[in-house]
């Protein structure tokens, strides 16, 4: 008989007071390591979209992700009520790679862990998963080469050839390879993965390019930056 009102005696006497002190210097530390975190991203970050831009969500995020916890974790009451407003508020990005939706889980766990006082564990794991995105990133430098996407299209092939363009590319590029050639009544698009001592050979290339060709269409793409 005397169940029900002591749990709802529970859920509105179970609230405990939230150290100011405490939590300030856990939102201060969240925003830190969500900084840290965006520089990592657009540093090693491979994403073609602008990773500058993706990354000021993440000192955002953490830091709300952490307001939440801490404020729920005190109350029942307010933890129930946090299930019902998520179940009426949807939630909708758009996540166009799985490196972005990577990056977000590491700043939803930074809240989260900082929110539940588990301030070392945090810096911890946050630390060595920084560690091993510095340490894969170096090893890939290492083994992967080229990573330059070059694209050549014409609109009169009847000028141009798929060969004409390798000779021209072979004679600046340490490495030129063909990954994809259409070729149809409108002309002819070829794509190349390349290699270049420097810039200067770049615009060599070019220049070597349009001389075969003055309507070629030359496109360079590097999602670490050209050169």
């Amino acid at each position: 008989m005397d169940s029900f009102p002591t749990f709802e005696q529970f859920l509105t006497t179970s609230a405990t007071q939230i150290p100011m002190v405490t939590f300030l210097i856990d939102l201060l530390l969240a925003a830190v390591l969500a900084a840290i975190l965006g520089k990592v991203y657009i540093r090693y970050g491979s994403a073609l979209s602008n990773r500058k831009l993706f990354a000021r969500n993440f000192l955002i995020l953490t830091m709300t992700v952490m307001l939440i916890i801490t404020i729920v974790k005190s109350s029942l009451a307010l933890s129930l009520g946090l299930v019902g407003a998520l179940s009426i508020v949807r939630y909708r990005a758009a996540i166009k790679e799985p490196e972005e939706l990577g990056y977000l889980f590491i700043a939803i766990s930074i809240g989260l862990g900082l929110g539940a006082n588990q301030r070392l564990i945090t810096l911890a794991a946050f630390l060595v998963i920084v560690a091993i995105i510095c340490i894969r990133d170096s090893m890939k430098q290492q083994k992967e080469s080229p990573n330059l996407h070059l694209i050549v299209s014409t609109r009169e092939n009847e000028k141009l050839g798929l060969e004409e363009i390798v000779e021209t590319l072979s004679a600046y590029c340490t490495t030129v390879s063909l990954k994809r050639f259409d070729q149809s009544e409108r002309g002819l698009e070829a794509s190349f993965l390349v290699e270049y001592v420097d810039f200067a050979h770049l615009e060599e290339s070019r220049e070597a390019l349009k001389k075969l060709d003055s309507t070629l269409s030359i496109s360079l793409l590097d999602n670490k930056g050209l050169l």
